[in-house]
């Protein structure tokens, strides 16, 4: 009976090693879906609402650089940790990185106008803590760039008679929504965000013409049973997808990305964008099933250039360079066997066009051919998720590399 007892104390001991062995290793398998330092330790600062403040774990920090990351539909701050950590890395001293998460989950499906005047609000806030800020730069990804475009607009005009502002930046004292204070837009703009001063405008696959008709939904493959299908089913993102797909027709006013593509009474779209230093847009040529090359480039089909001329840079290998671009402007580019419908889609891309064409643009095209993670090609120019779209870690380190601080 006493060996029996000893041998079955030494099984429970085995099976309580295997026990913990298995643990460890459950353990050890999920890491990588961890959150990483990515090679550089950082500050981070988490608000109630989930907003991240990431700064360099370095001792003699000017932190005068404000850069505000969106994320797209459905996404949130986190989308955005590899690409915050490659700017801390190589602008320790000068950057505070803020990835919002006042439009993240299912809040992206309040529409672009809502949506961007969250986070007009939240970057006022953020403003509110860091008094040593003189530069601000935004970069959006996806529906992000268009909630983005929204919010400068925003900050612009609230800038305009410098009520709000003291001159190193601060917000002053009272708290109030921008969307409950008096807009002054008789008075000249100063030509700054926020009170700050406007450097880079970036946005990485975003939808600035749209995603109604005209192959801009690559998934669709240009049926337009499939396009047509999209347009009336839109209505599962809500208002979002009513502003996507131009559906939204207040008061008798065009849709929203229409009237974004030039200033109104109100908000001054264009005169916000162009007092940015720099507006640069990464679209994907291929592979992108959710938002077209012409849409994130803000181009119209005529307009792009021919891929077979597209050759890689050999520093950045999804970046691609060279093939003259014929900016143009193509008079009766509308497809000739086009319906009512389509025209009319046309009419509104080619409003855009013109209106966004009012700037200098960057353009940077971008192509995931060969790589295994190419259907993933729309997180991928961003590196979303790391462990499923590193290819796109050249892409986030062109843009660091051209980034004006």
């Amino acid at each position: 009976m006493e060996e029996n007892g000893v041998v079955n104390g030494s099984d429970d001991v085995v099976k309580k090693k295997k026990k913990k062995s298995g643990k460890a290793f459950g353990v050890k398998r999920l890491s990588c879906f961890r959150s990483s330092d990515y090679g550089y330790p950082t500050v981070e600062e988490v608000d109630v609402h989930g907003n991240v403040d990431m700064e360099s774990d370095v001792s003699d920090k000017r932190q005068t650089h404000l850069v505000v990351m969106v994320n797209g539909l459905i996404g949130s701050a986190k989308n955005w940790r590899f690409a915050a950590k490659q700017f801390l890395k190589k602008y320790p001293q000068d950057l505070i990185v803020h990835c919002s998460k006042s439009n993240s989950a299912l809040a992206t499906l309040d529409g672009v106008d809502v949506m961007g005047t969250r986070l007009a609000d939240e970057v006022i806030s953020v403003i509110q803590r860091y008094p040593n800020l003189d530069k601000i730069s935004f970069i959006g990804h996806s529906l992000g760039g268009l909630i983005a475009r929204y919010a400068v607009a925003k900050l612009y005009t609230q800038d305009c008679a410098n009520q709000l502002y003291q001159g190193n930046g601060n917000y002053r004292s009272e708290e109030k929504s921008i969307t409950q204070v008096n807009l002054c837009s008789d008075h000249v703009s100063n030509g700054k965000i926020g009170g700050l001063e406007p450097i880079n405008f970036i946005t990485i696959a975003s939808p600035h013409l749209g995603s109604r008709g005209h192959r801009q939904v690559p998934m669709f493959c240009g049926i337009r049973s499939l396009e047509r299908l999209g347009y009336h089913t839109s209505g599962v993102l809500k208002r979002t997808g009513r502003h996507v797909y131009l559906k939204d027709k207040l008061n008798g006013q065009p849709p929203l990305l229409v009237q974004m593509a030039n200033d109104t009474e109100d908000l001054k779209f264009i005169s916000a964008l162009k007092s940015f230093k720099r507006r640069v847009v990464y679209a994907n040529v291929l592979s992108d099933h959710l938002v077209g090359w012409s849409t994130s480039s803000i181009r119209s089909r005529s307009e792009l250039p021919k891929r077979k001329n597209l050759v890689r840079s050999g520093r950045y290998p999804h970046i691609l360079k060279g093939g003259a671009v014929n900016t143009a402007k193509q008079e009766g580019s509308v497809d000739p066997q086009a319906n009512n419908h389509k025209t009319r889609t046309a009419t509104m891309e080619e409003t855009m066009l013109r209106g966004l064409s009012q700037l200098c643009w960057e353009r940077v095209d971008v192509s995931f051919k060969g790589s295994k993670q190419r259907y993933l090609a729309h997180n991928t120019i961003q590196v979303n998720t790391p462990w499923m779209n590193s290819d796109g870690a050249d892409v986030i380190q062109h843009m660091v590399d051209n980034f004006l601080v």
